[in-house]
């Protein structure tokens, strides 16, 4: 029997132990440091995201068969590449590979090269260059730091007031550090999240996923790291997947091999359905959050054998229920700009579905808001329809004044 350690604390993470708790390989769940709802799913050591030092003796020490690193600030700290160093094994790809996620600029350039369909670009490290680009082409214009900005570096600018606005909070203000932005063109359609596991160049595909990133309804509000998700996802056939597999996914893996940096670990593409196909947004090195929350618990399959599959190089079956899940996030009054903490949350024990922690903590008995996304409600039904309604009846059994959600999660796919 297996002994794993999960690196991380959100709800990504919270989904991730809990599929890692339904294989029959798995004896014990570590989680460094997981949260207040993950404590009742592993057991919780105190060690953070990038503390590399510690997470590699914490392995040694406790005969961790694998571990699964699930946050982008712990994969750029370089914890895989100190845990292969060292002997063990990690799910997840090394500091360098993760370059296709903290570095916007990097993930063009591959594609570029191994002619993978995005949007046309220029990178700028000076402001009054990036101004007079933008300030003399046609609107929108989307706006990326280059770098990490935990999902909120992207800007999408209707007005050249909010374009210039906003290459002076990533250049003049370096509100995320010192950078670079990445100018894209403005590409149009319905946005999806195609996530994969990759080994080199073997690829397994994952279920198909939505994300809804505006704080309010209809799309309205500042972007977030996410106010809900659904799968399975219906515009998305099985040939525009098709398409998207070869021309992005595998394309893409491909070309990290041919570059030397061969990925291993989940390739997180946010992809749109332009008239002309699907095209990437943005790459991400790991499970997508919220995403994850709706994917894994479709996964019928043994997530362990997956996971150690990629790591070893080998072949490996996945099999998903045709079931459908829709997640809504509840977040703090404020969020995603400054929110306070400590609100108590009640009547979770009378909830009938899976409840994912993203920001909580205990205080004695009591149940704490502790970050911006608080909970994840996920709804299961034979449609999104029934997911939708099985959500929003259980998110009305909880108690917590300073919370708020979305009420039109999936509504496109309803």
């Amino acid at each position: 029997m297996k002994k794993v350690l999960v690196v991380g604390g959100g709800g990504r993470c919270h989904a991730i132990v809990k599929a890692l708790r339904r294989s029959p390989q798995v004896e014990k769940v570590f989680c460094a440091p997981g949260n207040a709802g993950i404590a009742e799913d592993a057991d919780c050591v105190a060690i953070g995201v990038e503390d590399v030092d510690n997470i590699v003796k914490f392995v040694g020490e406790n005969g961790i068969d694998l571990t699964v690193v699930g946050p982008e600030a712990a994969l750029a700290a370089g914890v895989v590449d100190a845990l292969e160093a060292a002997g063990h094994k990690a799910f997840g790809p090394t500091k360098a590979a993760a370059r296709i996620e903290s570095s916007k600029e990097f993930a063009k350039q591959i594609m570029a090269k191994y002619n993978v369909p995005t949007a046309a670009y220029e990178a700028f490290d000076d402001f009054n260059a990036a101004w007079e680009y933008v300030k003399n082409r046609p609107l929108p214009a989307v706006i990326k730091y280059d770098g990490l900005a935990a999902g909120k570096g992207v800007v999408v600018a209707l007005s050249y007031e909010e374009a210039e606005a906003a290459l002076r909070d990533m250049l003049l203000d370096s509100t995320f550090g010192k950078g670079r932005v990445v100018v894209e063109d403005f590409l149009d359609g319905p946005e999806f999240s195609f996530m994969c596991v990759v080994s080199g160049h073997k690829v397994y595909p994952l279920a198909m996923a939505q994300d809804h990133k505006r704080a309010y309804d209809g799309d309205k509000g500042p972007n977030t790291g996410g106010m809900g998700a659904y799968s399975p996802v219906p515009f998305v056939t099985d040939e525009i997947r098709a398409i998207a597999l070869e021309q992005i996914i595998q394309r893409t893996a491909d070309g990290m091999v041919a570059e030397g940096v061969p990925f291993k670990g989940v390739l997180y593409g946010g992809l749109i359905l332009t008239a002309d196909g699907p095209k990437v947004i943005e790459f991400n090195a790991r499970f997508g959050d919220p995403e994850t929350e709706v994917v894994l618990p479709r996964l019928e399959s043994d997530i362990y054998d997956l996971f150690e599959a990629a790591v070893d190089g080998r072949d490996c079956e996945t099999r998903w229920s045709d079931d459908a899940y829709l997640g809504v996030v509840l977040a703090s009054e404020g969020y995603p700009g400054s929110y306070s903490k400590g609100a108590e949350i009640k009547g979770l024990e009378n909830v009938n579905a899976e409840v994912y922690h993203m920001g909580t903590k205990r205080d004695g008995d009591r149940l704490l808001t502790a970050g911006g996304r608080v909970l994840m409600v996920v709804g299961k039904g034979k449609t999104i329809t029934e997911a939708n309604e099985a959500a929003k009846a259980e998110i009305a059994k909880i108690d917590c004044p300073t919370l708020f959600h979305r009420t039109d999660i999936g509504k496109a796919s309803l």
